[in-house]
């Protein structure tokens, strides 16, 4: 577990430290949800929680990282630019999966039967995983972005850690419930389903968790840019 703690504490301060702007924060944002999918083949062991052994994709915390820059961009500069990197995570994923089947279908040279079924057996993706991933994000993201703007209404621009936890530990429920029951629903038996679906929640629930300081830290971060910036040009 203090291995997991430790990743994901890097990545968010990457995150905070590179996201300067908006245009790097939407860059970022797409960047993240294709490697977060490239690298989710990958499951790894994350902790254990009771008599519940948490595992994962290698991409939860990349992927748990997008909350925080679309609450991030709807705090700083309100819900349209957030759906903007919504939608360029979107596209970016879609151009990811055209790529990657080009990549698939194309005749290897110089290559080992070894080194092609494993590029194949990495890169290559199951049509129902690339539905229940896309069908996952779109909802779950839209929902966040959404949900910060009432919140952030509804607190009258006060309590930032209210409004990103409430936003954020709703949408990965709803990225977790979609995403895995499109994925697997009727493949493995329903209590194995809900068992994921439970532990994968979890894991996303601490990162949640984990990153309200960066939440704070990246606001203070811009705001301070954006006034040097401001009064530069005065």
């Amino acid at each position: 577990m203090f291995e997991f703690i430790a990743l994901t504490l890097i990545t968010l301060a990457a995150v905070v430290l590179f996201a300067r702007n908006l245009e790097t924060a939407i860059a970022l944002y797409a960047t993240l949800t294709i490697l977060a999918n490239l690298v989710s083949f990958k499951i790894v062991y994350i902790g254990e929680v009771g008599p519940l052994i948490l595992v994962g994709p290698a991409g939860v915390i990349a992927y748990s990282a997008t909350f925080l820059l679309t609450d991030f961009l709807t705090e700083v500069a309100g819900k349209e630019y957030a759906k903007r990197a919504v939608f360029a995570g979107f596209l970016a994923n879609i151009l990811t999966v055209i790529v990657v089947f080009e990549a698939l279908i194309q005749r290897p040279f110089a290559m080992s039967s070894e080194e092609v079924d494993a590029f194949n057996k990495v890169l290559g993706f199951a049509p129902r995983i690339i539905l229940a991933s896309i069908v996952a994000f779109i909802v779950a993201q839209t929902h966040d972005v959404y949900a910060f703007h009432f919140w952030k209404k509804i607190t009258k621009n006060r309590f930032l850690w209210l409004r990103n936890n409430a936003s954020t530990v709703v949408s990965q429920a709803i990225d977790t419930v979609l995403f895995i029951t499109i994925a697997f629903y009727g493949l493995i038996p329903n209590d194995v389903l809900v068992a994921m679906i439970l532990t994968q929640y979890l894991i996303k629930v601490l990162i949640a968790l984990i990153d309200t300081p960066f939440m704070y830290l990246s606001v203070w971060i811009f705001e301070k840019s954006w006034k040097a910036k401001f009064a530069s040009k005065t």
